[in-house]
């Protein structure tokens, strides 16, 4: 076998070498006849593989071929020219007996007529089929090339997103580099067969002007007998030349107007043409002509029945009805073999539901649930900036029959009940008198809430109350939590598809980012702190940019995310209030920041910790002073010292998770600020023991 692989390997080398001395070196017209046969085959074979391919990929050599065979016919036809103008003069077989089959019997030996033959050949080959063909290849070499990036991007959300698996991302990625590379050598190899065409023309030119030169003058012949013998054999060269190469055209055209299908060439063309409304019409018409005074009747109408017998027998066919599918035989299932898919799980979110909720994922019943689930994750994926990972929804028969539970990671992070054949009736402080049901917490923003039947939704939202049904239910909780979970569902893979993404517009900056100075995990901690704090990653450009220019000053993850901050605090901001809308802000009493800001500052372990019992008087305060503000709907953020914002984040994410605190640096100076409350102002006695409350 190994010796067969290096022959194999040789053979390419060997017959280049050959080519040459085909160019250079005289060879008897025998040989020459059998080079000739043997371009025809090549060039049969070519074609019959172009025809047969499924896909242009499939005849991924075509181009090289395409460049081998040509310099081949050009060598045969440097070989065939010294021939000719060697032994031209000594009658019709001095070139060989394919040359002399060319020149006489496929034009009766009358050489005008085959001036005109190979123009006509010439015509097709160059006008018609080799520019139509090297605008094909040219158009799709552009669109094909343009297209690169966004399917590598296909290519890394659909990985991202769980739907196939790290192996067929490789192989999908070498499959659209290959094919990038397929169209880009196809464009440049239509000008090997343009070339070529243009070749044989000046090659018959100077066949033509030597013989006439050569006959009279070294030979005695007269003018006469000169363009006899040298044009005969001139034409019969140019015909055997251009046969394989209108052959290698065709094929070159049939590869590049391909598309994609699991058929081959034959197959496809027939798959369109097989059906019997496309032949009725075409027996119709001509049947209609056949009948027409003046008309060829015996061959119209003969044509018109054969017509209408295959729109008959076509349509005999589709009535027939499919062939059964064959069904395979599953494989035994060995009992004492244990899978890795029974003991990991490489879904990152999950919906288990009871059993009494499998209805609502139920394909046949239009699977309402898994619907609004692809919903939520298209919405989430544009507020975040990068691909939310699919979610699995499957029963659980330890649940409650209509209990849902929402897992992230392997952790429950929501759980709850909803009734599949009733609506949920919502009070949203606009809602007036009572209705009739099972009362309820709305799961999301812990509404009262009451279960209704469905007829009755009308005359609920008639009341004022907001209705949904359970698989919306289900879509909002899903949303908020998933929302809220957002650093978890970011990992190294999503950072380096959103990496991948940026390198397109702004390779330089990502080049300065990452790996160095940043590696892959510290940013991705960057990324998933930004997160945390609901900042999204939509404008990952600005956040890169200034995440480069603050890993210059250190490389902890959250020094870093305290530094961009100030960088990011219009996309911040505008989160909270309109571009004409004051931002409202609580603040601390200054006493009391200014001491926390000093204790954080001498905090040399860097926990930010606050003594429980002053941390629990905050939050109280907090709470308190935002309780009328979020009645009423209205966002507001709590602005500090940078050096103590990182410590109320922590104390203030226990009750308030969902309230921004900022720096005053964040807050952009042309932004107006409305102060709706001040935060803790201790007593002049007490300052001794705010000192000794605050820990590090």
């Amino acid at each position: 076998m190994k010796r067969f692989i290096n022959a194999r390997a040789s053979a390419l080398p060997a017959a280049i070498l050959l080519l040459v001395l085909v160019m250079v070196v005289p060879i008897p017209k025998q040989l020459l006849d059998v080079f000739f046969i043997a371009n025809i085959a090549i060039s049969l074979a070519v074609l019959m593989v172009a025809l047969n391919a499924q896909k242009p990929l499939d005849f991924s050599a075509f181009p090289t071929v395409l460049l081998f065979a040509t310099l081949f016919r050009l060598g045969l036809n440097v070989a065939s020219t010294r021939v000719v103008l060697v032994h031209g003069h000594e009658g019709e077989s001095a070139a060989g007996h394919v040359i002399e089959a060319f020149g006489t019997f496929l034009i009766g030996g009358d050489y005008v007529v085959g001036i005109f033959v190979f123009a006509i050949l010439m015509i097709i080959n160059l006008i018609v089929v080799t520019k139509g063909a090297g605008r094909v290849s040219e158009v799709s070499a552009r669109f094909t090339l343009d297209a690169l990036p966004g399917k590598q991007m296909a290519i890394d959300a659909d990985l991202n997103a769980g739907l196939i698996t790290p192996d067929q991302a490789k192989a999908r990625r070498v499959e659209v580099s290959t094919e990038a590379d397929f169209y880009g050598s196809m464009d440049g190899s239509s000008k090997f067969v343009k070339g070529d065409a243009v070749a044989a023309l000046l090659i018959l030119a100077a066949n033509i002007i030597g013989g006439l030169i050569l006959g009279p003058v070294s030979h005695g012949l007269s003018i006469a007998d000169a363009a006899h013998n040298y044009i005969l054999l001139a034409i019969g060269d140019a015909l055997v030349a251009q046969l394989p190469s209108l052959m290698l055209s065709i094929a070159a055209a049939a590869i590049v107007t391909r598309v994609n299908s699991e058929h081959d060439l034959a197959g496809q063309i027939g798959s369109q043409f097989g059906a019997s409304r496309t032949w009725t019409p075409v027996a119709g018409i001509l049947g209609l002509l056949g009948v027409l005074p003046g008309m060829p009747h015996l061959i119209i109408l003969p044509a018109a029945g054969i017509a209408g017998f295959a729109a008959w027998k076509l349509r005999q066919i589709e009535k027939r009805p499919p062939p059964p599918a064959p069904v395979e035989a599953a494989e035994p299932v060995d009992p004492s073999k244990i899978g890795w898919d029974e003991v990991c799980d490489a879904m990152q979110v999950n919906i288990d539901i009871g059993y009494g909720l499998v209805p609502l994922a139920d394909e046949r019943r239009g699977a309402p649930l898994m619907g609004r689930i692809t919903g939520v994750r298209r919405q989430l994926s544009k507020e975040l900036g990068f691909v939310v990972p699919q979610a699995r929804v499957r029963d659980d028969i330890n649940l409650a029959p209509f209990t849902y539970r929402i897992m992230v990671n392997g952790v429950c992070v929501g759980e709850d009940q909803v009734s599949p054949d009733e609506m949920l009736a919502l009070d949203t402080g606009q809602a007036y008198g009572n209705l009739q049901g099972k009362k309820a917490k709305d799961p999301t923003f812990g509404l009262d809430a009451t279960w209704i039947a469905k007829g009755d939704a009308d005359a609920a939202t008639g009341m004022g109350f907001l209705v949904v049904d359970p698989g919306t239910v289900m879509a909002t909780h899903l949303n908020h939590l998933l929302g809220s979970h957002a650093c978890d569902l970011l990992g190294p893979d999503e950072v380096q598809s959103l990496l991948d993404g940026l390198k397109d517009r702004a390779g330089q900056l990502v080049a300065a980012l990452t790996p160095n100075p940043l590696p892959l995990t510290t940013l991705t901690q960057v990324l998933k702190g930004l997160l945390a704090e609901n900042i999204p990653l939509k404008e990952f450009r600005r956040i890169a940019g200034a995440i480069a220019v603050a890993a210059q000053r250190t490389q902890d993850a959250e020094e870093i995310i305290e530094l961009i901050r100030p960088d990011l605090g219009a996309l911040i901001i505008q989160k909270l209030c309109g571009v004409r809308e004051p931002l409202r802000v609580m603040t601390l009493e200054g006493q009391l920041e200014g001491l926390l800001g000093q204790a954080m500052r001498a905090d040399t372990s860097r926990r930010h910790v606050i003594e429980p019992d002053l941390g629990r008087r905050i939050v109280d305060a907090l709470q308190n002073a935002a309780q009328p503000l979020i009645a009423e709907a209205k966002p507001f953020a709590l602005v500090v010292q940078p050096a103590c914002r990182l410590a109320i984040r922590k104390l203030v994410k226990t009750c308030l998770p969902d309230t921004p605190v900022l720096s005053f640096f964040e807050v952009p100076e042309e932004k107006a600020v409305e102060v709706v409350a001040v935060i803790g102002a201790p007593q002049p006695a007490q300052v001794g023991h705010f000192q000794g409350a605050l820990a590090a």
